[in-house]
């Protein structure tokens, strides 16, 4: 296992073609402040940018917390210009996961509040243990969700449930949040960065070419009117068609072996 720091904040590791991008802020319960959304953000793009990586895990270093949100203390010390400034940068962070071109999960223990929670809502699938809670809490400090949480959860729960979660600003624990549908798998306490690694891994025993492609229909075909979404589809599909990937899977299938992935 090898491992890359981005900036003070940010691990990475690589387990084989995952690629665990380790929110690592601990004495600040990973809170995000401008250069932790500048190391996210940087490792999203090499990341993105590695044809190696077939897959990426978004866990926490610490372990009562997987991310807190928005660093308010530093936000407290910022003139309002100060704060316009600092918007894209904050914004880069979350549409850096966001628009990762692999698969993402996130592995979620303890906290996951405002920017944490909408962290973990950026990727595809959500890993959480028992100790896990989750929440858009912004309109209880003035604000509201930033970094897509009132796009993302609508997408994930409805808009009604949406609503109430973010107009009420109220905490949800594990398995309420399992049932709502806030969290895709619940395990037990301290297993969520496991779970997330091995799903991560069988998910990067597939075709690289295929992953890709297959998230790009997903992602772009999502809220189009069923026909758009099919040539969405289509598109996609003809990407991959005549690739070093097909016929390798193919032949691996007719000679009953794994497939050895090209990865073009």
């Amino acid at each position: 296992m090898s491992e890359e720091r981005y900036g003070e904040f940010v691990l990475v590791r690589r387990h084989g073609h995952v690629a665990e991008l380790a929110l690592d802020r601990p004495k600040a319960m990973n809170a995000v402040s401008t250069e932790m959304a500048r190391s996210v953000a940087a490792a999203c793009t090499a990341l993105g940018d590695d044809r190696d990586v077939r897959a990426v895990v978004v866990t926490s270093t610490h372990e009562r917390a997987f991310c807190v949100g928005a660093d308010l203390k530093e936000r407290n010390s910022f003139t309002d210009a100060d704060l316009v400034r600092q918007r894209p940068v904050a914004r880069g962070a979350y549409t850096g996961v966001l628009e990762l071109p692999v698969p993402t999960i996130a592995a979620v223990h303890g906290f996951a509040l405002g920017g944490g929670f909408e962290l973990a809502l950026s990727c595809d699938l959500i890993v959480a243990d028992a100790t896990a809670v989750v929440g858009l809490p912004e309109v209880s400090v003035g604000v509201i969700p930033g970094g897509g949480g009132t796009q993302l959860l609508p997408r994930r729960v409805g808009a009604a449930r949406a609503a109430e979660l973010i107009f009420t600003a109220r905490r949800v624990e594990a398995s309420e949040a399992r049932d709502l549908g806030l969290v895709d798998v619940l395990v037990e306490a301290g297993q969520d960065r496991d779970e997330a690694l091995a799903m991560g891994a069988r998910i990067a025993a597939n075709s690289p070419v295929g992953l890709r492609a297959a998230k790009r229909a997903l992602r772009l075909g999502h809220g189009l009117d069923l026909r758009a979404g099919l040539e969405v589809e289509d598109a996609a599909w003809r990407s991959v068609a005549f690739s070093g990937d097909r016929a390798e899977g193919v032949a691996a299938f007719n000679e009953k072996r794994p497939p050895e992935w090209p990865g073009e």
